[in-house]
């Protein structure tokens, strides 16, 4: 197990940073609408763009990272290898790759897998999911992450049953629909 150092944001300053952030607001088919905060988008419930990474490697086990207490959503539980929003205007890859490098400190080639409109098991987010082998061991992020594991798919699937709670809804939905996607490939 990769764990990671209890050290969190500089409270006040870090927290108002990330509510001032950019985001760009959506509609149902995920096309641009505008430009509000990240603060004034959570607060509303508004539609907007986010990746979630999907980290394997060759042993066929998923990288999963348990998100620090301090977060803003889903905080504690486990979740997607590595994922965040769009700055307005970002493409989608280069933001995947992004998100793999601050939270995780990788750099692998990413597949898009596919995408899943806004709802609210992803808390409104147009969501695409990218997918990534490596063998690299990851390097979690203190500031978002507490701890971060490979789990087999089998002790996934027993945790997903037996303790649905320790994992965020959304990433519970996400590997619903993957499971789904590799089924039809």
């Amino acid at each position: 197990m990769v764990e990671g150092k209890k050290r969190g944001r500089k409270p006040k300053e870090s927290l108002d940073r990330i509510k001032r952030e950019p985001l760009e607001i959506v509609d149902e088919n995920c096309e641009p609408l505008g430009v509000l905060s990240r603060g004034e988008v959570h607060a509303r419930g508004l539609s907007h763009k986010a990746v979630h990474i999907f980290i394997f490697n060759s042993k066929g086990e998923i990288y999963l990272q348990k998100r620090n207490l301090d977060r803003e959503e889903h905080p504690g539980l486990w979740s997607s290898s590595a994922s965040g929003h769009l700055s307005p205007g970002e493409p989608l890859l280069l933001a995947a790759q992004r998100e793999l490098k601050e939270e995780l400190k990788l750099k692998v080639k990413l597949d898009e897998a596919f995408k899943v409109k806004p709802c609210a098991e992803t808390n409104w987010e147009c969501t695409t999911l990218f997918v990534g082998n490596t063998d690299k061991l990851p390097k979690p992020n203190p500031s978002e992450i507490s701890e971060g594991k490979f789990f087999s798919i089998s002790e996934l699937e027993r945790l997903i049953a037996e303790s649905p709670e320790i994992f965020s809804p959304t990433f519970i939905y996400l590997w619903r629909i993957y499971k789904e996607y590799l089924a039809q490939e």
